[in-house]
């Protein structure tokens, strides 16, 4: 039982974690996240819509602008201990943030099923590959099981794991990129034309960039709260989120674009579109390894969620019980066609959510961000909860229709977020007692 209870994460909702953390760690945290298959195909997504420069230039700029919040968020984490969803109780209240602990906690899950059947796809072809044996279902199966394993065991068992696949799929980077030069004119990809498959406009790729940045919003602080300075928190966030932006979504590009040109059919599953240059197999593997990773993070994520949900919970209940789920939804037929719109309803939800939060705290006032958040049936500091949610609802409607009915020429996220936040700001300065600091505890 002792050797069990060692094995087991002990991760709690409260500030006192290990501050694990240093800035190689997290520049590689953030790098072996998101250097990752995904990514991959959200740069897939971006060529030939548009020109190859200009999509570069979208997700240089989206990636610098998307991960500002993401940092921002993850720095509230390292100064309080505490989680994103913990975090949000101060502007919107226990119930409102355990509404939105729901919802985040679905956004995970959903997220994590893209992930098993990617990581399930990889792991089939190389088993295929070698002894002729197939069988996805049991494959994803065998992958989610392998993530919840590595989930059990707490972020420690995570930051070790990230630190390798980081190198590994920089590594994978570099050598796909080596293949393309050998057999490939890669410099046609800058005189590519462009070619409406997916109806990708500059606004569009521009928000789909920024949504990627934001799917992590609701989880940088369950990771940075393990940092041990604020300056680490920052930069190390920063610097591995673009730069891994800028490889994977690069390379996704690229493979898209070539394919194009020389007369490929485009793949929703990497691995075979890499076998076409002459790299399936060992693709394959470090593409399941990459997969993986990210996954564990989604899962760990959903589960702190779910613990804020109902504080006092032991955290290896619900991880187990998520990654359960998990299992059995990435088998769901048909999920990676809604790829594309799975990301903009991550902007759609989460991009006003973390606005509010993030102006309550750099701009309103940080009365109430402590350990007493876990423990206090009220709101602390000043009663922002109905505000905090109508600006809420009122980013998510305006991110919906301006992302699904009436799309705006720039892209939604930026217009969303700061309208968000502005209404926000507003509310709690026209409300007097949302100026005014007090406890109810």
């Amino acid at each position: 039982m002792n050797l069990l209870k060692r094995l087991l994460g002990q991760d709690t909702l409260d500030e006192h974690q290990h501050r694990s953390l240093g800035a190689f760690g997290t520049v590689t945290l953030w790098l072996g996240a998101n250097v990752v298959v995904t990514t991959i195909l959200t740069g897939m997504l971006l060529v030939p819509d548009l020109a190859f420069t200009t999509a570069m230039g979208a997700v240089l700029t989206g990636s610098l602008i998307g991960a500002i919040p993401l940092l921002l968020v993850g720095l509230m984490g390292q100064r309080t201990g505490l989680p994103s969803m913990a975090l949000t109780r101060r502007a919107y209240g226990p119930l409102g943030s355990r509404l939105i602990s729901l919802v985040n906690m679905a956004v995970l899950i959903a997220w994590s099923w893209i992930q098993a059947l990617l990581a399930g796809m990889s792991l089939d072809y190389a088993i295929e590959a070698t002894t002729g044996y197939s069988n996805l279902p049991l494959m994803t199966i065998l992958c989610e099981t392998v993530v919840v394993l590595i989930v059990l065991r707490g972020h420690l068992g995570i930051e070790r794991v990230e630190r390798w696949a980081a190198l590994a799929m920089v590594g994978l980077a570099a050598l796909v990129l080596y293949q393309l030069n050998r057999h490939y004119d890669v410099s046609a990809l800058l005189d590519m034309p462009t070619e409406s498959r997916h109806g990708i406009t500059l606004g569009i790729a521009f928000d789909i960039v920024i949504a990627t940045a934001f799917s992590w919003i609701s989880s940088s602080a369950d990771y940075n709260r393990n940092c041990r300075s604020g300056a680490i928190a920052i930069w190390g966030t920063y610097s591995g989120y673009v730069l891994a932006a800028m490889i994977a979504m690069g390379l996704g590009a690229a493979v898209s674009g070539l394919s194009v040109l020389n007369g490929m059919q485009q793949t929703y599953d990497p691995t075979r579109l890499l076998s076409g240059f002459g790299f399936g197999l060992p693709a394959a593997l470090v593409i399941f390894f990459s997969v993986m990773t990210t996954n564990v993070m989604a899962v760990y994520s959903a589960t702190l969620s779910c613990m804020n949900v109902s504080p006092g919970m032991a955290f290896w209940k619900p991880a187990l019980v998520i990654g359960v789920v998990t299992v059995f939804g990435a088998l769901i037929p048909g999920i990676l066609d809604q790829f594309q719109n799975f990301l903009l309803l991550i902007g759609a939800l989460f991009i006003p959510a973390f606005s509010v939060m993030i102006v309550d705290y750099y701009l309103v006032g940080r009365e109430g961000y402590s350990a007493e958040l876990l423990t206090s049936r009220h709101q602390l500091g000043r009663p922002t909860a109905a505000i905090a949610l109508g600006a809420y609802v009122l980013g998510a409607a305006l991110a919906a229709w301006w992302t699904l009915v009436a799309p705006l020429p720039f892209g939604a996220s930026l217009p969303v977020f700061l309208i968000t936040g502005g209404v926000y700001w507003l509310g709690t300065r026209v409300v007097p007692q949302a100026r005014h600091p007090v406890s109810r505890v």
